[in-house]
């Protein structure tokens, strides 16, 4: 097995300076560091334990399969901040059959991104036989 150290979501936006709004201003996600200079300038963000690297610049937007999942402490707070900067919510924050709340916005390249909040009484904040 590979001992990985750390990891990050690299990300190839069509526009970088509208991707870095949307990140960095719209979702407020805080910059852990940056590169380079110009439009095509590397901005890495802190994305809980990991990280999400917008740098460079793509003729096509990313993989329509790819998805992140961002898990925040409450949903319905994080829906209200996002609706208040101009965010486009494709679905407003409902509790799954599988107990989690969930609401989906997309990035500017249609990047769909679920936004998590894990309620106390989930499954995912026990372990088994603690």
């Amino acid at each position: 097995m590979v001992h990985v150290l750390s990891g990050r979501v690299l990300l190839r936006p069509t526009d970088p300076e509208r991707s870095r709004a949307f990140y960095g201003g719209a979702l407020g996600l805080a910059v852990f560091r940056e590169f380079g200079t110009g439009p095509e300038r590397g901005t890495v963000y802190f994305l809980g334990g990991g990280h999400l690297e917008v740098a460079g610049r793509a003729e096509t937007p990313p993989a329509p399969g790819m998805m992140l999942w961002l898990q925040v402490a409450d949903v319905a707070a994080a829906h209200a901040e996002l609706v208040e900067r101009g965010v486009e919510v494709l679905r407003a924050p409902v509790r799954e059959p599988w107990g989690l709340v969930e609401m989906w916005i997309s990035d500017p390249d249609g990047v769909r991104i679920c936004v998590v909040e894990v309620p106390a009484d989930h499954p995912m904040r026990h372990r088994p036989g603690v």
